[in-house]
């Protein structure tokens, strides 16, 4: 060889490649295929790890995925202080798993791989998603504090925030196509992030109204029985 390499000190061999035409974590799969195949027939004290890009890409996987988790948590604490109630912010949350589902699923039907975009749209699905909620729940709130049953108040909620829910989904929707279709140059790197948004949303807000109005009233109804029975007794 013209060139001896190190790495960490240990002699190496450096076997270079490039992605033309398809996405990284692809390639990244094949390769990891080839090598487990062929791992056996190393000499031994030798070992064969793909560095390079793919390394950083797994690396913001992880530091996503553990961002996307801890907003959820740290939106859930920030509305447990606003409204000084632990019930009450656990039924706002409860679309988010919806709009994950809607991440999934639309990026699955446009044959569009998990990427570090795609995952930041998902965290700013969890935003828009749990605003969304909160008008609902806040209103159905307000409706008991004046007397209103549980269920009357969550369908008042439902019909009433009916079109300021649409409305900011649908905003959020519309801006995110042109980015979702990914034209021009280098429009598909962005492409993953309105996918996601698109997704999330779509399902997220089928959620908001009509899933957290339901959760809300089954949750707050038998709160209020099992109050109502303890005063009782």
């Amino acid at each position: 060889m013209a060139v001896v390499s190190h790495y960490n000190i240990a002699p190496v061999v450096d076997i270079f490649g490039a992605v033309t035409g398809r996405d990284l974590g692809g390639v990244a799969s094949d390769i990891n295929k080839i090598i487990d195949a062929t791992r056996k027939q190393l000499p031994r004290g030798s070992h064969a790890v793909v560095r390079g890009q793919v390394q950083t890409m797994q690396a913001s996987y992880i530091g996503l995925l553990s961002g996307l988790a801890f907003s959820i948590v740290l939106v859930y604490l920030l509305i447990v202080v606003n409204f000084q109630s632990w019930l009450d912010p656990f039924i706002m949350i409860s679309a988010l798993p919806a709009a994950l589902a809607g991440i999934a699923w639309f990026l699955f039907i446009t044959h569009t791989n998990l990427s570090v975009p795609a995952l930041m749209g998902a965290i700013m699905c969890m935003g828009v998603a749990t605003s969304n909620s909160i008008l609902v729940v806040s209103f159905a709130t307000e409706k008991m504090a004046e007397g209103t049953d549980s269920l009357s108040a969550a369908l008042d909620a439902g019909f009433t925030r009916f079109r300021p829910v649409l409305m900011t989904a649908l905003a959020m929707i519309i801006g995110m196509v042109p980015m979702a279709l990914g034209l021009g140059d280098g429009g598909e790197q962005n492409a993953p992030l309105g996918r996601a948004v698109i997704g999330g949303l779509i399902f997220a807000t089928v959620s908001t109204l009509l899933f957290v109005p339901a959760f809300f009233s089954l949750l707050r109804g038998s709160r209020l029985h099992a109050a109502n029975n303890g005063s009782q007794s």
